[in-house]
């Protein structure tokens, strides 16, 4: 398989435990967010699969309340490491809350902001953001 190194504009965070790759800044919407463990950041994706290999999971819809309303969420998980990294809005009941869903929260003492922004990609493989 072909490898080509891939410059990408602005920083990228990654899994404080084990460094694989998460959401690009790009797609950070606010860093005004909390989660049980405290500051969360607000993300439009996460990215999924790199090098053919996903990089989060998901785990079982379940509603939960929250310190905005009552949503139906699923936990993320970093698929090299297990960490739960934070959750994806599936649904809100609040019509003023239906911005988030389908954004992603990313508890930010499970990431990091990485500072190098070159990485190989595969490019003989499917990539999804």
């Amino acid at each position: 398989m072909e490898k080509v190194n891939v410059e990408l504009d602005g920083k990228l965070y990654s899994c404080r435990g084990c460094g694989t790759h998460l959401a690009l800044a790009d797609d950070l919407i606010s860093k005004d967010y909390y989660c049980p463990n405290g500051k969360a950041f607000l993300f439009r994706n996460v990215i999924l699969f790199i090098n053919v290999r996903s990089n989060v999971s998901f785990g079982v819809p379940e509603e939960r309340m929250l310190i905005t309303g009552i949503y139906i969420i699923v936990g993320i998980f970093c698929c090299s490491c297990g960490q739960n990294l934070g959750w994806k809005y599936e649904s809100a009941r609040d019509k003023t809350q239906k911005f988030k869903e389908g954004k992603f929260i990313l508890d930010r003492g499970m990431i990091d902001d990485g500072a190098n922004s070159q990485h190989n990609i595969d490019t003989a493989g499917p990539v999804d953001s």
